[in-house]
């Protein structure tokens, strides 16, 4: 291996461990607010704390997101939180897990007449009991709860996600991969 190949080696590592954190959530949050279908619903992930395990999405009310009497289509209430539960415990798990979106359930409560806002969190207890319940290779399944609410604080609907977790060298899905993982190996 040459000098000039060694010295890159040694900038493209240093680069991944002293920029790249702290612009990682600013690039998730870029990739997530230009995907197509939230582009369209004018979902926006408005927060992403990776270290803490927060995030939080909002959705103003728009001619591209009304049902057919006027409010929040439900389909755009569901989706505007249906990725970031298992995006988070990916991301604060590391690649030593697989995490899966198994199932999921929404309450409509009331309609949805404003801009809607949903906030997500991990705490570090919940992350170390994910932890101490994969230990032992079994997949486990945790359930979060999610309040989409409107501008005056009032639940429009209540999403419940459950989620697969495994440590990976237990799991079928060895090869699964997130796609911000493989954006951040690229750079």
């Amino acid at each position: 291996m040459s000098l000039l190949q060694k010295t890159l080696r040694t900038a493209k590592t240093q680069f991944k461990k002293t920029v790249l954190p702290p612009l990682m959530p600013k690039m998730i949050m870029w990739r997530i607010n230009t995907y197509a279908p939230y582009l369209g619903a004018g979902v926006k992930m408005t927060e992403l704390d990776l270290v803490q395990g927060r995030c939080s999405v909002a959705m103003p009310l728009t001619a591209l997101n009304k049902n057919v009497v006027g409010t929040q289509f439900g389909g755009s209430l569901y989706s505007m939180v249906d990725p970031f539960y298992m995006l988070l415990l990916m991301q604060m798990l590391g690649d030593d897990y697989v995490v899966w979106d198994k199932a999921s359930h929404i309450d409509f409560v009331a309609p949805g007449k404003t801009k809607v806002t949903a906030n997500m969190h991990v705490s570090a207890e919940e992350l170390a009991t994910v932890k101490s319940l994969a230990e032992s290779g079994q997949a486990v399944f945790r359930d979060y709860e999610i309040d989409i609410l409107d501008q005056e604080g009032k639940i429009v609907a209540t999403v419940t996600k459950t989620l697969y977790i495994r440590l990976r060298q237990f799991s079928g899905s060895k090869t699964q991969t997130s796609r911000m993982s493989t954006m951040v190996k690229d750079s």
